[in-house]
């Protein structure tokens, strides 16, 4: 027999003071609300309640397995409404992994107005550009930048399209000039990324496309570095939009050759079931939808 339910039972039983009526309640025959009592009494080997055609009592044995029996069945009721609670109503801990550029100003605003809409909702960020094991990490959820397909194992949302420019410090091209065409773009030295292969990058504009394939004396495994040392008058950088969007704004970065399509990645949400998705991952992706959908209108 059902262990579990057999101690509903007895408890029942005490509440209502006859078998009777806890079978009524819990929608069992009376002999069944006996059958399952019966059970405990051979799994303790002890008699709980005395009976009779008038009236039952607890035993001595009976009262205190009832104060456990009770306790034990309050706590799992408690719990069992809290994960309830966490399907419908965006609480708890929220692990997210993410690239290192991330930690930008666009993306970081979109997360305090978050946590202002779900305060219930505390966020642990990793920041890292290595593909993290969701369920051996006990991550929540995943966002991943990539021109890929992601693995099948995830299950997998797209977000927003993330475009990637080719930008400089002004003292760099007072220094070098400022490229009017790919191949005078080409010849300048470049930073780039360490972590992902961009030696050779496809830019198109209308019919016309070319291969840009620079030289890159600094090389970085963060793309915050990446944009630090563009900053800094190294070279021309590719870097997101969203790293780049208030330099260009400030005059601290050029946008390079802005008449051509440089790069565009998917922005994803990744995790790793379907089932019982819970409300602080359902409600973390949707807002992510309203927001990428408003920055691309805006941009």
């Amino acid at each position: 027999m059902d262990t579990l339910f057999s101690l509903r039972v007895f408890r029942e039983v005490v509440r209502q003071g006859s078998f009777t009526r806890a079978a009524d309640k819990l929608g069992i025959s009376t002999a069944m609300a006996s059958k399952h009592v019966s059970h405990l009494e051979k799994q303790v080997c002890a008699k709980l309640l005395q009976r009779n055609s008038r009236s039952l009592h607890l035993t001595e044995a009976g009262e205190q397995y009832h104060r456990c029996c009770a306790q034990a069945l309050e706590t799992l009721d408690t719990a069992a409404e809290r994960a309830a609670g966490g399907a419908d109503t965006p609480q708890g801990r929220l692990r997210i992994t993410m690239p290192m550029w991330f930690a930008n100003p666009v993306f970081s605003g979109w997360l305090a107005e978050y946590r202002r809409r779900h305060p219930q909702v505390a966020l642990d960020l990793i920041l890292d550009n290595r593909k993290a094991d969701l369920i051996a990490e006990g991550i929540d959820l995943a966002l991943r930048v990539s021109t890929d397909d992601l693995p099948p194992s995830l299950i997998v949302r797209p977000l927003s399209d993330i475009r990637f420019y080719l930008a400089a410090a002004p003292d760099y091209l007072a220094a070098h000039g400022t490229p009017a065409t790919p191949q005078q773009a080409a010849r300048l030295d470049f930073v780039l990324p360490s972590y992902v292969d961009m030696d050779s990058v496809r830019i198109t504009r209308g019919s016309d496309s070319f291969t840009l394939a620079p030289a890159a004396p600094v090389r970085a495994d963060n793309t915050l570095m990446v944009r630090q040392m563009v900053l800094a008058g190294c070279g021309i950088g590719y870097l997101p939009e969203w790293t780049v969007r208030r330099d260009f704004a400030n005059g601290r970065l050029a946008r390079i050759l802005p008449d051509w399509h440089i790069l565009t990645a998917t922005l994803y949400a990744a995790y790793a079931d379907r089932a019982f998705l819970s409300a602080k991952v359902r409600s973390f992706i949707d807002f992510l939808c309203e927001k990428t959908a408003q920055d691309a209108e805006a941009v």
